[in-house]
């Protein structure tokens, strides 16, 4: 039996969306956008002021955005692409959110991410270590790929 793949994705301007996309469709996966209950504003994304939303959750480790739920059943999938963009090196708080709405124990976990800069290492490993019940296996920046080289990445998982 095929395993059943979806592409989870949380995506604040529309770049990591564009990427969740693409894996979509070279993976033949339902594509599951990771919605906050209060959708980010230009200036809640201001990294450069300190007092900003992403600033004040970035720094509270404990912080856990409200997503929307919806009636997508994450626990009925075996391989989860999970996207994200780079926010100071990690993971942004809504993907603690989400990881800790589902049961991801024996799920395999394939990181995606968009960044101005950072690489994925930091943040997977973060991911790592607060959730070692998925199976996590190597993830990927993927900024400004094509669709031909989305299919490649995907054909060598």
């Amino acid at each position: 039996m095929k395993p059943k793949t979806v592409v989870v994705y949380f995506s604040a301007t529309g770049t990591t969306e564009r990427v969740a996309k693409m894996i979509s469709i070279a993976t033949g996966g339902k594509l599951h956008e990771i919605q906050p209950e209060k959708k980010y504003s230009a200036a809640d994304l201001d990294w450069t002021v300190k007092t900003s939303r992403c600033c004040r959750e970035k720094d509270d480790p404990e912080s856990r955005p409200a997503i929307l739920k919806n009636n997508e059943d994450i626990n009925n999938y075996d391989i989860i692409y999970l996207g994200y963009p780079i926010w100071w090196n990690m993971a942004p708080r809504i993907i603690n959110s989400f990881i800790e709405s589902c049961n991801l124990e024996g799920k395999t976990v394939i990181s995606f991410c968009t960044s101005g800069g950072s690489g994925i290492d930091n943040s997977v490993r973060l991911l790592k270590n607060y959730y070692p019940d998925a199976n996590w296996r190597a993830g990927k920046i993927l900024n400004g790929n094509t669709q031909r080289e989305i299919d490649e990445w995907i054909s060598c998982k």
